[in-house]
């Protein structure tokens, strides 16, 4: 069954006439371009709800739709709860800012370019020091299939244990990309969680619900011995949930939410 018919059959009876969403298609860059910026504008307003910063640390990234090797980024120093889609700067794989005022944190074109690199798939891509992510990251062990949602993550996220202070280095981003391999997240020991997807809905669906297994998971280490799903039922949940299109969709209430309370993330 499609992640598409995974999800409609979760919806229950469909009524006459209606169409499940779906990314939507462009005729041309400039539409595409202002969808992928205002849809990563509203990502880092729901990162700033979710109580996701951290000072200056933490990024999303998305490919530019005309030149996939350059990517829209938040200017460094910028408040997540109040970027705007015109805010946004374009930056190159070293780091040269093409297009905005702003600088762009070096930690961020050097893990997001090495990630884009590495995985030509990815579209977008998110890091950022969340509570619970970083604490469990110092666990140095990958998420367990005890939850429904952690699933989404059963045997689809890496494990990187190489920690060597804030990441400034080529190099660095470079290994961070190998832990992640061709998996949809990974932990970063001492570090947080990053995520990456085919749209910037998907790769920040990930990163909350990823952001909420590991608070799931501690708080259950906290009470007692936490009982683990089945490998096979573990699999067959992931290829229920943790699909492009179904991670796509569960961000969509998300960010009907985010732009009916913050429109003017959009100017």
């Amino acid at each position: 069954m499609s992640q598409s018919a995974t999800i409609t059959a979760a919806a229950g009876p469909i009524p006459e006439g209606y169409v499940m969403p779906a990314p939507p298609a462009f005729d041309s860059v400039e539409d595409e371009r202002r969808h992928r910026k205002e849809q990563l504008a509203a990502g880092f307003r729901l990162f700033g709800r979710f109580g996701f910063s951290e000072g200056v640390a933490g990024h999303i990234t998305v490919r530019d739709p005309e030149n996939p090797e350059h990517f829209w980024v938040n200017p460094f120093g910028m408040s997540f709860s109040q970027i705007k889609a015109s805010d946004l700067i374009l930056v190159d794989h070293d780091g040269n800012v093409l297009h905005g005022s702003r600088p762009v944190n070096r930690a961020a074109f050097v893990i997001h370019a090495q990630v884009h690199k590495a995985r030509p798939d990815a579209l977008a891509a998110a890091h950022s020091h969340s509570l619970y992510g970083k604490a469990f990251a110092s666990l140095g062990v990958p998420l367990d299939p005890i939850t429904q949602d952690a699933c989404a993550f059963f045997e689809d996220h890496g494990l990187y244990t190489d920690y060597q202070g804030v990441v400034n280095e080529v190099e660095e981003g470079e290994r961070i990309a190998a832990a992640i391999g061709p998996h949809k997240a990974a932990i970063l020991q001492n570090h947080g969680l990053i995520t990456v997807g085919h749209t910037v809905a998907e790769t920040v669906w990930w990163f909350i619900t990823m952001e909420r297994s590991c608070q799931a998971q501690l708080v259950a280490m906290a009470a007692g011995v936490p009982r683990h799903i089945d490998r096979e039922t573990a699999l067959q949940v992931r290829g229920q949930i943790g699909g492009h299109y179904a991670g796509w969709f569960q961000a969509q209430p998300l960010y009907d939410q985010i732009v009916a309370s913050d429109p003017d993330l959009f100017d």
